[in-house]
């Protein structure tokens, strides 16, 4: 016998089947202007900086807060010293031999997050950027209420030092859990300096755009 819809079919040896109520769980989902609400995560978090446009980083797709440091900015303008987005080159800038003389990092990257609609996604996505700093990622609210989320996200948030924040319906966002400070980083390795580079070029970008990257514009509310 066929189930009707919000029904599950048991099959009993000696009654035959019978038709009990299942549980709807209703699909996760994310308010539609994720950009904003990207922005508004970095201002719950204190990430002061210029919210990037979504990129692509290691197959991940995440927002990355930051600004200039003006003086290494002003440095590789004089010396005509511009993004460098070729990874195979960046590695190089960590040889002993060419150190010295590799552009310095010219961008502040204040914190990477990931907007997503489970914990999983969000962590894979945000893991590979909290070795260096601050990494976040944005959940759904409904996601975070779950046993699933206290029993095996908050653990692994934690050991990795990712913060999270939720986004009820509204878009309204929360701080569920704080970055831990005292986890070990890496230092400016070749992968950091890549980052860099690549960030860097999104913020001349951006300025060329009219937007100020020396500016704290993470300021919503």
């Amino acid at each position: 016998m066929a189930a009707t819809p919000g029904q599950t079919t048991i099959t009993n040896g000696a009654n035959g089947t019978r038709s009990v109520p299942s549980r709807v769980v209703p699909p996760v989902e994310l308010p539609e202007n994720v950009d904003e609400l990207a922005a508004d995560a970095a201002a719950t978090l204190g990430w002061r900086g210029l919210v990037l446009p979504p990129l692509t980083m290691f197959g991940r797709r995440v927002y990355v807060v930051a600004k200039l440091r003006p003086a290494a900015h002003a440095e590789r303008i004089a010396l005509g010293q511009e993004p460098v987005t070729d990874r195979a080159q960046v590695s190089t800038w960590t040889w002993p031999e060419l150190a010295d003389t590799a552009p310095p990092p010219a961008a502040d990257v204040v914190g990477v997050l990931a907007v997503a609609r489970h914990w999983r996604t969000g962590l894979a996505a945000t893991v590979p950027f909290s070795r260096y700093g601050e990494a976040a990622m944005v959940l759904p609210q409904s996601m975070t209420l779950t046993h699933d989320y206290v029993d095996n996200c908050l653990p692994r948030a934690r050991t990795y030092g990712v913060a999270v924040v939720a986004a009820d319906d509204e878009a309204h966002v929360t701080l569920d859990v704080e970055s831990h400070q005292d986890r070990i980083l890496l230092g400016r390795d070749a992968v950091w300096r890549w980052v860099n580079e690549v960030v860097y070029e999104r913020l001349i970008a951006a300025e060329d755009a009219g937007a100020d990257p020396a500016e704290e514009t993470a300021q919503h509310a």
